[in-house]
């Protein structure tokens, strides 16, 4: 697929509740992009996701995915092109379950898989087990995997739909730090592959944010900060106004650190 692509496209999203929680977003996503969604706790991010995966209805604004447009299009089908990865799903999934019946259970956007599983199926899920390198955990039960791999199962898990995008929210979340670089090094290479969605990675750390990753949309008070790429988003300057603190950002080997400065008396 070509970079051209569209394969979201948020034209002036607001959500209101008591407050304003989302104010005039536009977004594209890209076909060959893989962005990070980044910004303090209460920037508007879970929010957004929310909204765009169909589970928040806005108050104004524009959502189309693939060029079908929320509200004149089938949701539930809509939603299905989005892969939504979360640890709320970890808790959800019986700890009885195998591996391969939870891949399975994507394909019909089902939690807990209790139907007779299809030749087609098991090998179609095999398939996707064999990409998201958890072959050899097929048989094992849900109960007994390590967090990491419970991520890649529920990666392999939204790719039994047909993605047009993949998300990631907070994977990394429960993860010690060796975990953590095994599963950013996995996310590297799946990303690498040309049959892969693009992907979005939902997080407020900057240590997660590999060189699998293109563009940045930088949120601050339910509004956008800075979208683009990533190296024109990732800079001290808007990582200090998005945190609102004095920070400096730090490049090493394709990745970033953050330094956060001791505030002074005169910041009291």
């Amino acid at each position: 697929m070509k970079s051209s692509v569209t394969v979201i496209d948020i034209t002036h999203l607001s959500v209101e509740r008591d407050t304003t929680i989302l104010n005039d977003i536009s977004w594209q996503v890209s076909a060959g992009q893989n962005w990070v969604i980044l910004g303090e706790n209460g920037a508007g991010k879970t929010t957004l996701l929310q909204t765009l995966t169909a589970y928040v209805t806005p108050s104004s604004g524009i959502i189309r995915v693939c060029r079908k447009t929320y509200g004149e299009y089938n949701w539930p089908e809509l939603r299905r092109k989005i892969g939504l990865v979360t640890n709320t799903l970890t808790h959800q999934i019986k700890p009885g379950e195998t591996v391969l019946e939870t891949v399975i259970s994507g394909k019909y956007a089902m939690i807990n898989y209790c139907d007779t599983v299809h030749p087609r199926d098991k090998k179609m899920a095999r398939h996707i087990l064999d990409k998201v390198e958890c072959s050899h955990i097929a048989p094992r039960l849900w109960g007994h995997l390590s967090q990491g791999e419970k991520q890649r199962v529920l990666i392999g898990r939204a790719l039994m739909a047909d993605l047009a995008l993949l998300i990631l929210d907070e994977p990394c979340a429960g993860l010690d730090p060796v975990a953590r670089e095994r599963f950013l090094g996995f996310i590297d290479r799946f990303t690498a592959k040309k049959s892969s969605p693009p992907v979005i990675l939902v997080t407020h750390h900057v240590e997660e944010i590999t060189p699998a990753f293109t563009h940045v949309l930088l949120l601050k008070s339910g509004c956008i900060l800075a979208a683009g790429p990533r190296g024109r988003v990732m800079n001290s300057s808007l990582l200090s106004s998005a945190f609102d603190a004095r920070v400096t950002l730090h490049r090493r080997n394709g990745r970033y650190l953050l330094t956060v400065h001791p505030l002074h008396a005169m910041d009291l």
